[in-house]
């Protein structure tokens, strides 16, 4: 049976065979979905002379003229502004103010995240903003196996100002300012899914799915896919605990497959799975891991 993959003892036997090049074949269209050029008519943005995202016109129009912003035919620079008393945070949070008083962030989170630049962290900026500006972001997810090799997925509430009511990984979200991956990852788990760090201990290390760039309607998400794997205990029960999951089920095989062919869940989510199963089965059979 070349081409197709089998579960091992560790997982669902009565799980279907999966191809190997059904995985690869959506994989590769995700892919697609996730890398897109900036908006028309978007600018380079640059955070202490170092460049770090993509403004587009609305967002543009909104902070223009405001003190530590400098627009430029080729791109748009966010810097200190001694002249008004201002370092580079606070330049920071007036743009994301005047972004949210022109219509431009979907929803305030009271939430900074830190502001990258050529791999450096350089400012931090209210999350609602990093979309408008194009700005990179972080995002942990976690796969929770059951011991029988069946799939814990949560469905987003129906509230979410992104994907409502679509399926998602058992946990995950973005990295907070001042926070590492391995923190945000923990932290998500206990407030989406209800786990302490002991209930997840052994699980994988994070590993870049890929960095997505694609269009949304608030701007333009460049973000990093961070995912890590783990089995959890039998009879583990995830609950939520901060309001932003609807439900959990754990599925087998054939119907995590449904699921994902008929588009239940986020890009991000989806991209995770395929690319837990493709490293879990490869494993399963032997094979190197990409």
């Amino acid at each position: 049976m070349s081409g197709l993959i089998h579960y091992n003892a560790r997982m669902d036997s009565t799980a279907a065979v999966f191809a190997l090049n059904d995985l690869q074949a959506r994989n590769a269209r995700l892919v697609r979905r996730a890398q897109q050029l900036p908006p028309a008519g978007a600018r380079p943005a640059t955070i202490a002379g170092r460049v770090g995202g993509w403004i587009g016109p609305a967002a543009l129009a909104a902070v223009a003229g405001l003190p530590g912003v400098r627009v430029e035919p080729e791109a748009v620079h966010f810097t200190a502004a001694p002249a008004a008393r201002l370092g580079l945070d606070a330049v920071l949070r007036g743009v994301a103010l005047a972004l949210r008083d022109a219509g431009c962030i979907r929803a305030w989170r009271d939430e900074l995240l830190d502001v990258m630049a050529e791999g450096r962290p350089l400012g931090r900026i209210e999350r609602g903003a990093v979309r408008p500006l194009g700005l990179l972001t972080q995002a942990v997810h976690l796969n929770g196996w059951s011991p029988d090799g069946c799939l814990w997925v949560a469905r987003r509430a129906l509230d979410k100002s992104t994907d409502p009511g679509l399926w998602d990984t058992l946990a995950g979200g973005l990295v907070a300012a001042g926070e590492d991956p391995e923190s945000a990852l923990l932290r998500e788990t206990l407030e989406e899914a209800g786990l302490p760090a002991v209930a997840v201990a052994a699980h994988g290390p994070l590993r870049m799915v890929l960095r997505m760039h694609r269009r949304l309607d608030d701007g333009y998400q460049v973000e990093n896919v961070l995912l890590s794997d783990c089995v959890l205990e039998a009879g583990a029960a995830p609950r939520n605990l901060d309001g932003e999951v609807l439900e959990f089920r754990c599925l087998a095989m054939p119907e995590l497959w449904d699921m994902i062919t008929h588009g239940a869940f986020t890009l991000e989510a989806e991209l995770a799975i395929l690319d837990s199963l493709r490293h879990r089965l490869r494993a399963a059979s032997g094979g190197a891991t990409p």
